[in-house]
This record gives structure tokens, sequence and C-alpha cells, in this order.
């Protein structure tokens, strides 16, 4: 059974219970979204080849402390970095280190900052230099997945609406979706009810709510969806190795569809890629 409860009336805690906010408590989510898309606007320029995973993470630390803001990551279940850093086959949560980027690499970085108490969460995909056309149609099709489940959000609709929408155009397009990670809820918690699926049928999940605030984050990969957690106990990898891409937004539900709070404020949703209309 699903159960709503007003978040001002909800423990700082994950109960399962899914929070609905306040309008003006979208202020906050706001506040720290805007954050989070400066800082991924600002790694546009620094995403390069020679580059360390290790120096985007200084930066993101950095720019987080000079705006008042702390990466929600640092030290979270023992994770010591301020962001994850996910390149070519790795899924999600690569940890960074001081192995530089390569020609033809593609990076995904997923940045969560904490302020006043709210948790702004994003994360984009970055080609480093030229890379393949596949790797270009891969991300060009994760980012297509994600707009399209944001399009499917809207008061009255099931969850299971946003996975169809997604697994319907990876599919269509000879990618798969993978199903070891999902979406949350997030606002004053970092990972909250409800999870939201990437994939299924417009039918699944609990009723879409005015007030309710979570990630979609679907990650695509090019081969099979069958993933590995390294032996680090974070490092998600294809099984084949083939190629994975992962684009995130934070979204609050409105009276008639969403509020997209991590939208960049460049234009550069799709950094390296030509900018769309959101």
């Amino acid at each position: 059974m699903v159960t709503y409860i007003e978040a001002e009336a909800a423990p700082l805690r994950n109960t399962g219970a899914i929070r609905l906010y306040r309008p003006e408590d979208f202020e906050g989510m706001r506040r720290a979204c805007a954050i989070t898309a400066r800082c991924l606007d600002g790694l546009a320029d620094i995403v390069k080849p020679g580059v360390t995973t290790d120096a985007i993470d200084r930066f993101v630390f950095d720019f987080g402390m000079d705006n008042g803001a702390l990466p929600a990551t640092l030290n979270y279940r023992g994770y010591t970095k301020s962001s994850c850093t996910s390149i070519n086959h790795v899924v999600c949560h690569g940890i960074p280190n001081e192995k530089p980027l390569r020609e033809g690499d593609v990076v995904n970085i997923d940045v969560t900052y904490m302020v006043d108490g709210w948790h702004g969460d994003s994360s984009r995909m970055y080609p480093v230099g030229e890379i393949k056309r596949s790797a270009e149609r891969l991300l060009e099709v994760t980012y297509e997945c994600l707009m399209l489940g944001i399009a499917a959000v809207k008061p009255g609709a099931r969850t299971g609406a946003i996975g169809q929408a997604i697994q319907a155009h990876a599919e269509a397009n000879r990618c798969s979706v993978v199903r070891d990670f999902c979406g949350h809820g997030v606002g004053k918690l970092f990972h909250d009810a409800p999870n939201i699926l990437h994939y299924g049928r417009d039918t699944d999940g609990p009723v879409i709510r005015e007030g309710m605030i979570f990630t979609i984050e679907p990650m695509i990969n090019l081969g099979r969806p069958h993933v590995k957690v390294l032996s680090d106990g974070w490092t998600a990898v294809t099984r084949d190795r083939s190629l994975s891409a992962q684009y995130e937004h934070a979204v609050g539900v409105t009276a008639t569809g969403c509020e997209i709070f991590t939208l960049s404020p460049g234009g550069l949703d799709r950094p390296g890629l030509p900018a769309v209309a959101a």
C-alpha cells in the first residue's frame, strides 16, 4: 500500500512514505539545484584529454565551498569523494582517481549539493575530445530518454509511465535500460521514496501527486542491460563492457506537470552536443 505524507509532518528519514512538499518548499530545491547546475556548466570547459577525474572532483568540492554548498556524497556511507565520475562502460558510481581522461572517452559526472538541508542532484555526460558516432548517438538517445520520461510526469499518472516512455525509446534505438539502479525521491533527504524505475508499464507504480520531488536518471547501454558492482563496493560496470550513458534531472510535480529544478543556466544540459529545447 502506498502512503503519502505532508513533508513538514514527516520524520527526517526514509520511512517508505512519499513526501508531498508545499509550493514554498520548491524554492529550497531551486537554490540547491541551481548551484549543482552551475557546477555542471563549469565542468564543460574542464573535461578534456589529460585531465584526471580527481581534478574534476576537486573542482566540484571547491565550487561547493565557494557557493555555500556541501557535496552530499562526501563521506556518505563511507564514500570519500565529492562526485561520481563514470567513464565509458562504467554505469554509475565511478570513483574519481588520478587516471587521466583519454581522447574519445565519455564520462558521466554526478553532483549533489546540500544547501540549507535541500539536495540538488543532477548528472550529465561529457565527451572527451572527439568521440565516435556510436558514442555520440548513445548520448543523444539517453538524453532523449530522460526528457521523454520527464514529459510523462503529471498528477494522476503512475510512475510506471516514466519507465515506459524511457524503455520504449531506448529499445526502439537498439539500446537497453539498466534495471539495477533507479531514480528516487529527493528533497530534504538525499534518497527517499519512491523509487523511479526507468522501465515498465504505465499501469505500474504509485500515482504521481502534486508536491512530489524525485530524480529521473536513466542509465542506457549500447549492449545488454546487465551490470556488476566491482570489489570497491561502488563502481558499477556493464557485464559485456559495452558503453553506458546517463543523464539526470531533479523534478518537482506541479498541478499540470513538473518543474525541472536542475536545468542548465547556460543551455549546456548536453555538453559537447548541439543544444536542444528542454
